[in-house]
């Protein structure tokens, strides 16, 4: 089968699931499963296509590719790894932006889509798409970050943090000391030269999350 969504069909009438399953054993948003069945999105990452092996065994080479054997080799008697089970959805800045402990960020249905990963997080840690140059050339326009709120920043981790505006942003946490109030003072530092750093004397800024993965795709 050469089209996705003729596998994506396939899929679903041989394990008779509806849309919904699909998307939560993929780790995306229903609309990203009509989308793939009219044809609109032609490709699949393969970690999308790992959750789908995960629940019901078929290739997923196959799944992205069309190639290969439609099923994983020895899945009906063999239980694979406990891989890439926990879902982290993927928001945008203006949603981070808003984060609060008092206030849920991510209601049913918030999410562009969810990473599957395989880290012990708490349930308020996201994912953003990096967008801009400004953390260039480590990350660049497109790469994603799993971010975890949970965690205190150290000296050299990347964070995500608001200032004041409507979105969040993402740069390097580095400490400057303490204040005479006490405080610690610290900067977020872009790893581009080209674009200003933020400094917590300067303007409110309040750390959201830390970052604890990050994943680069090859460019199409």
């Amino acid at each position: 089968m050469k089209a996705l969504e003729d596998r994506i069909r396939t899929i679903l009438h041989e394990t008779q699931a509806e849309q919904i399953e699909l998307a939560e054993a993929a780790g995306v948003t229903k609309g990203t499963v009509t989308q793939w069945l009219d044809g609109k999105i032609k490709s699949i990452k393969l970690e999308y296509a790992v959750g789908i092996q995960k629940r019901w065994g078929y290739n997923p080479v196959w799944i992205v590719m069309g190639q290969g054997k439609k099923k994983s080799s020895g899945f009906s008697n063999v239980r694979g790894a406990e891989i890439g089970s926990r879902r982290v959805p993927l928001i945008s800045y203006v949603q981070a932006g808003k984060m609060s402990e008092a206030v849920n960020p991510f209601p049913p249905g918030a999410a562009f889509e969810y990473l599957l990963t395989d880290l012990d997080l708490s349930d308020g840690a996201f994912a953003l798409e990096i967008d801009g140059l400004s953390m260039a050339p480590e990350f660049n326009p497109g790469d994603r970050v799993i971010v975890e709120p949970a965690l205190t920043p150290r000296p050299g981790d990347c964070v995500v943090a608001k200032n004041g505006h409507e979105e969040a942003t993402f740069k390097r946490y580095r400490v400057r000391g303490i204040n005479a109030a006490g405080q610690e003072v610290f900067e977020l530092v872009p790893l581009n030269p080209d674009y200003p750093t933020i400094n917590s004397e300067h303007e409110p800024v309040t750390i959201i999350a830390v970052m604890v993965e990050h994943r680069r795709y090859r460019k199409k």
